[in-house]
């Protein structure tokens, strides 16, 4: 199973911006794709975004346009920018990764985004 740690969540006013990172204990070419999926009180999880180990890219209708994510693969590190955030996006946020030989999802522990006035 892949480690993953996530860091960076946490308190920001309607229309500000935080970032989400996510690291890797494997190469980032080891890795399909990593990316977020983010779970409200009471709602489903709902995927968020992915990046995959060539470099592209995919985000959700509901946040294209705000959230961009990219990475650093020399710190095996993926970035959520989250722009422009709105009350209704509070949310733990998950990273995940999937394993390019196996197929098999890793998750990463949550971040809390809580994003209130």
């Amino acid at each position: 199973q892949v480690q993953l740690v996530e860091s960076g969540g946490g308190l920001v006013q309607p229309g500000g911006s935080l970032r989400l990172s996510c690291a890797t204990s494997r190469s980032i070419f080891d890795i399909a794709r990593m990316g977020w999926y983010r779970q409200a009180a009471g709602k489903e999880r709902e995927w968020v975004a992915f990046i995959t180990n060539f470099g592209g890219t995919n985000i959700a209708d509901s946040v294209k346009g705000r959230f961009t994510i990219t990475r650093e693969i020399t710190k095996k590190t993926v970035y959520l920018q989250m722009n422009s955030l709105k009350p209704e996006e509070t949310a733990v946020y998950y990273c995940y990764c999937r394993e390019s030989t196996t197929g098999k999802d890793s998750w990463g522990q949550g971040n809390h985004v809580t994003v209130s006035s």
